[in-house]
Order: C-alpha cells, then structure tokens, then sequence
C-alpha cells in the first residue's frame, strides 16, 4: 500500500509531457533543431564579461527590454517572479532568468541590477555595446529599435516573447506574449522533460 501510494504522488510530480500542437495552444515554441549561438561578449549587471559560456549548464528565460520601459518589461518581469516562484525547488535550482537591456545608452550596470532584482533577486540582466546585444537579439529572433519622441527623448521598441536557452547553451523554443504563468509552467516542464542534452 505504501509502495501504491508512494509510487502515486511520485508520478503525480513528473512533468507532464504534451504535444507539439498543445505546446502551441499554451504559448510556446519548441525549435524543430536547438540553434547554436554564435560566442558573444556583453556585460553582467555586476560589471563583469558576460559570455555565451555563460548560458551553458542552466535553463535560461531570456527576455528583451529596458528600465525605462513603461508597461511591457515591468509586467513581463512581473510574471516571469509570479512563474518562477512557482516551480518546485529542483526545477528553480537550475533555472535562470535574464533581462538583456535594449537600452545601452541609458541601462548601466548598476541600474540593471537593482531594476532586475526588485522583481526577484535571483534574477540578473545583462547590457553591452550596442551592435553585439543587436546580434544576440537576431540570433533568438528578437527585433528591437530605437524610436525617436517628439521632445528629443527615446523610447526602444521591442519583442514581448520570453526566448528558451537549453542547457548546452542553444536556442530551445520561446513562450509567446501574453504570457500565462500556469500555462508557461506545463510547457516548460514539458520541453524539460523531453529535452535530451
């Protein structure tokens, strides 16, 4: 009976692996083939090299923004604590997730990081020089551009999806914005689960 029953709640915290159309139906993209990411060099909101090495050995949700972003970056990062805080302990342990700053010219590293860790101080952003954070965005297909306003300030527009990192450091899949914590918890524990690093 305790056999039955230990066997029961272990199968009840197993992931639950779904379809590739349900994926779809619950937000999220899985790539057909994980892409390689070429080596890059940006810098961690701790003043430190930040490379694509950096990626390896976790799972990483990588979203795209900046700290004086009105409504979209504070609200994704938002549901990404309200997501995170609810994986079970093994699965946070090696889940990261990282803010990539559109934002050079005005996100220093300093500000990156207290901007970052107000929403989760597990969290952790990453800036650097302009031209290498735009081809880290191309290589997850994430567009950003600076728009000029009518009194002389800027604002940058940007992608809304949160990109996947596997842990050989590759381009896995993406969850599409609105972002639901529920449904992006059942589909990141899925592609967890079928992954074969």
């Amino acid at each position: 009976m305790i056999a039955v029953i230990a066997g029961f709640l272990n199968k009840m915290n197993q992931p639950r692996v779904i379809t590739e159309s349900e994926l779809r139906a619950n937000g999220a993209i899985k790539l057909e083939r994980p892409r390689i990411l070429d080596e890059f060099d940006l810098v961690a909101d701790t003043g430190s090299v930040f490379k694509t090495t950096e990626l390896e050995g976790r799972w990483t949700l990588v979203f795209f923004g900046f700290t004086h972003c009105p409504d979209v970056c504070p609200t994704t990062l938002s549901t990404l604590n309200n997501f995170y805080q609810t994986l079970d302990d093994d699965t946070r342990s090696d889940t990261d997730v990282l803010l990539v700053s559109v934002d050079p010219q005005r996100d220093k590293p300093e500000q990156l990081h207290d901007y970052v860790r107000y929403f989760n101080p597990d969290f952790y952003g990453v800036t650097g020089e302009f031209l290498n954070l735009k081809r880290f965005a191309n290589q997850l297909n994430v567009p950003f551009n600076k728009v000029p306003l009518e009194d002389g300030n800027y604002t940058v527009d940007h992608g809304s999806q949160v990109v996947l990192i596997n842990p050989r450091g590759h381009y896995h899949g993406f969850f599409k914005a609105p972002l639901d914590p529920a449904k992006m918890k059942l589909t990141y524990r899925s592609m967890r689960a079928t992954y074969n690093g």
